[in-house]
């Protein structure tokens, strides 16, 4: 087995939407970002790619790529995938936090879990989302951005 740790924030910028596990929410901001800034696919891509020891999204998909530029996380999710069965792993589990005052992650919780499942060909109940506030501490706690945080767990696939 293997266990990875991933990390990503972005600013919050002009827009009315912010996408969070591929799921499309209507907010008062949008988000500063090269890609759709999908923090919760970011965040998710970096526990595997590093349970893989393959380094960060940012080595596979460069922000300096114009190919990228507001590109759809669920691509960069499936890519990662791709390299987690070709490397003879499955997703065990993943939890992820999303650290944000607003929007309210609870209500789409279930869509991004959805999403995520299928993108990583595995039951949604392998994959957690959920959400805490910085207690209005911090560039999260002021509104100006959001943050996610991945674990996972990849085992051996069955031969």
């Amino acid at each position: 087995m293997r266990i990875g740790h991933g990390y990503d924030v972005h600013a919050f910028g002009d827009g009315d939407h912010v996408v969070l596990g591929g799921v499309r929410i209507a907010h008062s901001h949008g988000i500063v970002a090269h890609s759709d800034g999908d923090v919760v696919i970011h965040a998710l891509c970096d526990a595997i790619l590093g349970a893989l020891a393959l380094g960060d999204i940012g080595r596979h998909f460069p922000p300096t790529d114009e190919r990228w530029r507001g590109a759809d996380s669920r691509h960069f999710l499936r890519h990662c995938a791709e390299l987690m069965r070709n490397a003879g792993f499955v997703l065990g589990n993943a939890d992820v936090t999303v650290v944000s005052e607003q929007p309210k992650i609870a209500p789409h919780a279930q869509a991004m879990c959805a999403n995520l499942a299928s993108d990583l060909a595995c039951a949604a109940n392998r994959l957690s989302v959920k959400a805490t506030t910085s207690e209005k501490l911090g560039f999260t706690g002021r509104g100006e951005g959001l943050a996610a945080m991945a674990v996972v767990l990849l085992t051996a696939a069955e031969s």
